[in-house]
């Protein structure tokens, strides 16, 4: 992998949530990269492990923590383990999130025909519900709470979230996931302002359509071909394509360093291919 362009965060501590995951793996090797010193949380203790030790093997410095995000005495324990091995946080990237089946509709549009016979709205569970908003928006609070205390005051201190497209055009079928999402671009402005008298900036990232293992079975059938909804999204996305993940390196790059986005602040930045733009005619 290489870098779009070149960023020293030489001796900041980056701490990244949800780093067993494609994206934020990926994140946490370009920050690693820069020269900074990346803590890899994630719930999945193995897999945040195997991305950091593919880090350190190619000569950068990275640890791989245990961490549920929605319990505030996990963050902590991985805080204090992270200001043991590396310092105190810099930067915290917020990338734990995720949709969940239950909190998933079946058909797009209802009608009253699909009443018993799919997952209508009606259907959807509360506690499917209730853990999309908990581990997208108290997944992104709790670990803030924790880590913003070690970067009052601290000089290029940045809070990056990971918001989405679906925050200001909700897809169908997925009510709870765009619902939590809008919540995180909405909390990120909060955090701007909050945060602003003491030195820390807060921004976000919106991706829109990327192929990855977590939304793969949405985008494609078990022979490989593309679904229905693929199609309809890629009609609706002028680049034509989805997303590739490395294409999310330079605009967290670019929120992480102060000299590079030292007044952005409360921004959140799509990376779609033009698909929010896109009116259909």
């Amino acid at each position: 992998m290489k870098l779009p362009f070149q960023i020293d965060l030489t001796g900041k501590v980056v701490v990244v949530t949800g780093a067993g995951g494609v994206i934020c793996s990926v994140l946490a090797e370009a920050m690693a990269m820069t020269g900074a010193k990346v803590a890899l949380l994630d719930l999945n203790e193995e897999a945040a492990k195997k991305h950091a030790d593919d880090i350190t093997a190619k000569g950068y410095i990275a640890k791989g923590y245990k961490c549920n995000v929605l319990e505030k005495a996990s963050v902590q324990e991985a805080r204090d383990q992270i200001a043991a091995d590396f310092g105190t946080c810099d930067i915290l990237i917020n990338g734990a999130g995720g949709n969940n089946p239950k909190a998933t509709t079946d058909n797009e549009y209802f009608v009253p025909e699909d009443l018993g016979q799919m997952k209508t709205f009606f259907d959807l569970d509360a506690d499917g519900v209730s853990f999309v908003f908990s581990l997208n928006f108290m997944g992104t609070l709790i670990p803030t709470q924790v880590f913003a205390l070690d970067m009052v005051n601290k000089k290029g201190a940045s809070i990056i979230n990971i918001s989405s497209m679906n925050a200001y055009t909700p897809l169908t079928k997925i009510p709870a996931y765009s619902g939590a999402k809008a919540a995180i671009s909405n909390f990120t402005e909060w955090l701007a302002v909050h945060f602003s008298k003491v030195g820390i900036r807060c921004n976000a990232i919106a991706p829109g359509f990327f192929s990855t293992q977590q939304n793969a079975k949405l985008l494609f059938n078990e022979d490989g071909t593309p679904t229905a909804r693929t199609g309809k999204i890629l009609n609706n996305t002028p680049m034509d394509r989805f997303g590739e993940v490395e294409e999310l390196i330079g605009s967290v790059l670019f929120l992480a360093c102060e000299e590079a986005s030292g007044f952005v602040n409360g921004a959140c930045i799509p990376i779609d291919g033009a698909f929010a733009a896109y009116s259909g005619v």
